[in-house]
């Protein structure tokens, strides 16, 4: 099949390199045959795990990178000095034009520095912002910035909401998206100086759907399509989120388990309950998009097993058949 869509997979990075890395990318392989994958990483290693499986030999490649950047390692000047590790390596790939897409567990220090660096964002694109889905009570709703802009400026802020509204429409499908600011209140004389200067810029944006300020606590709701934050508010909310997620299955769990009674209801309620927790497993949403490059990275959580790697894949197949960098550079350029 032609035109494949092409995608250069960190095999090293992570905590469960190579082996949930390596299935994860064979298990989309299997998934779509819209994929041709190219695993970059010590080569012995990658091929002795791509020997556990059986798959189409014509859509894998193996790119030999002889270096591993480490998540403790200073990002700059491992991308400088580390030029055959399989972050630099994969990321040249998609620089180059050889490769539509970049998908890694590894170093998120090290991603965001390459992504800027290597990649290069999209003529009039300010800040390059992560953007992970997560699930709310209406499905999902779009998180930008969780991670990669600490001290954003109001100018950033807007074209995050304009990056998410691009993203929500084309890859999920969600008309005219509902965006919001994340503020300590709904009033608009409410929140900190970026928030307050921001506000009126959002509201003003005709090219958004805004719907005001969006509280914490609102956000499960799924109040908002697009939530807008820079990044230090934004990774407080994605990691509490998680935190809770995770504690509410322990306590679930052991309640069903505390008794007899409790087993027997547990029993009763699995097909449901199963199906409500994997509407909130945020593996099956796959990793969070850089958006505003010229190329798609996706970065996947450092302790990813191979369905959150599969997904974060998958993710770029739809991203390039949507042509979404296309679309979210069209969006940028009408600001001028």
């Amino acid at each position: 099949m032609a035109d494949f869509v092409r995608v250069a997979v960190d095999a090293m990075g992570g905590d469960n390199a190579p082996f949930e890395i390596v299935k994860g990318a064979i298990e989309a392989l299997q998934e779509s045959d819209r994929l041709k994958i190219f695993l970059v990483g010590k080569e012995q290693v990658v091929k002795d795990e791509l020997s556990k499986y059986t798959y189409d030999a014509d859509r894998v490649e193996v790119v030999n990178a002889e270096e591993v950047i480490e998540m403790a390692e200073p990002p700059v000047m491992a991308i400088r000095t580390k030029k055959d590790s399989s972050i630099v390596k994969a990321m040249f790939l998609v620089k180059h034009g050889e490769c539509d897409a970049y998908v890694s567990a590894g170093s998120t220090g090290a991603t965001l520095v390459g992504g800027q660096v290597i990649i290069g964002r999209i003529k009039g694109v300010e800040r390059s912002p992560l953007a992970p889905l997560i699930p709310t009570q209406n499905g999902v709703s779009l998180l930008i910035d969780c991670g990669a802009n600490v001290d954003a400026r109001p100018s950033h802020l807007v074209q995050f909401a304009k990056m998410g509204s691009v993203y929500m429409e084309n890859f999920c499908g969600v008309k005219n998206p509902k965006v919001g600011i994340v503020n300590i209140g709904a009033e608009e004389e409410k929140g900190n100086a970026l928030v307050k200067e921001t506000f009126p810029l959002l509201k003003n944006c005709p090219e958004i759907n805004f719907i005001g300020s969006v509280e914490a606590r609102d956000i499960p709701l799924g109040v908002a399509d697009v939530i807008v934050c820079e990044a230090f508010t934004g990774n407080v909310v994605l990691k509490m989120y998680e935190g809770v997620a995770t504690t509410l299955l322990k306590v679930v769990k052991q309640g069903l388990m505390s008794n007899l009674r409790a087993k027997i209801g547990g029993l009763l309620i699995k097909p449901t309950l199963k199906k409500v927790l994997k509407d909130y497993d945020m593996d099956q949403y796959g990793g969070a998009p850089m958006l505003g490059l010229t190329g798609l990275v996706v970065k996947t959580h450092g302790s990813a097993k191979s369905v959150e790697v599969k997904n974060s894949i998958l993710q770029c197949v739809t991203f390039t058949e949507q042509n979404i960098a296309e679309k979210i550079k069209e969006s940028i350029t009408s600001e001028s």
